[in-house]
C-alpha cells in the first residue's frame, strides 16, 4: 500500500448500479463504493423516479481510491470489460437513459484519460463504444437499501442471474486487481 497517497474519486455508470458495486468492492485499492445517481435534472431524485426515466440520471457508482494501490487507467479497464459499452441506453434488459454508460470526470486529468482508455477499447469490441464522457455533476446517494445490495442479496433472481456473472468475469479477468 502507498504511504499518505490521498485519495481520489471515480464515477462511473454501466447500467444498474448494484453490478458496478459489486464488482468494485471487490477491488484492491477501492476504498468505498456508493450506489446513486448522476447527470440528470430532478434535485434529490428517488430510486422510483430514476427508473422512471424522467429525470434525466444515471444510476451510478461513486469510487473512493487510493491512486497508489490502483489507477485511474484500471478502473477503467475495469469497467469497459465489466459491462458493454457499445448500446445506447441499455444494459442487457436494462433499457433507458437512467442505464446509460458514463464516465464523469472530476478533473481534465480524468477526462483526458477516459478518452484515452476508450479510444484503445474501441479495438476490442465489434459496435462503436456510445460511453457518454461528462464532468462530475450533483451527487445524490441512493437510498440505503441499494448500498452493498448483491452481498445482501445474492440470490436474488437479478442478482444470481445478472450482478453474479459481471463478478466472476471481474474475478476471472482483473486476478490480480482482486482483494
Amino acid at each position: 500500500m502507498s504511504q499518505q497517497s490521498a485519495t481520489e474519486v471515480a464515477i462511473l455508470g454501466g447500467g444498474c448500479f448494484w453490478c458496478l458495486e459489486a464488482v468494485y468492492l471487490e477491488a484492491r485499492g477501492i476504498l468505498r463504493v456508493e450506489s446513486g445517481y448522476m447527470g440528470g435534472t430532478t434535485p434529490a431524485p428517488t430510486y422510483e423516479q430514476v427508473c422512471a426515466g424522467t429525470t434525466g440520471h444515471a444510476e451510478v457508482v461513486r469510487l473512493e481510491f487510493d491512486p497508489g494501490v490502483i489507477s485511474y487507467r484500471d478502473i477503467l479497464e475495469i469497467f469497459f470489460t465489466i459491462h458493454d459499452p457499445t448500446t445506447l441506453n441499455r444494459q442487457g434488459n436494462d433499457v433507458g437513459t437512467q442505464y446509460r454508460s458514463a464516465i464523469f470526470f472530476t478533473s481534465p486529468e480524468q477526462e483526458a484519460m477516459a478518452r484515452k482508455v476508450m479510444a484503445e477499447m474501441a479495438s476490442v469490441w465489434d459496435a462503436p463504444i456510445v460511453t457518454q464522457v461528462l464532468p462530475a455533476e450533483q451527487w445524490f446517494k441512493a437510498e440505503d437499501y441499494h448500498q452493498n445490495y448483491f452481498a445482501q442479496h445474492p440470490l436474488q433472481g437479478y442478482c444470481a442471474f445478472v450482478v453474479a456473472p459481471k463478478v466472476a468475469k471481474f474475478r476471472k479477468t482483473f486476478t490480480d486487481r482482486v482483494k
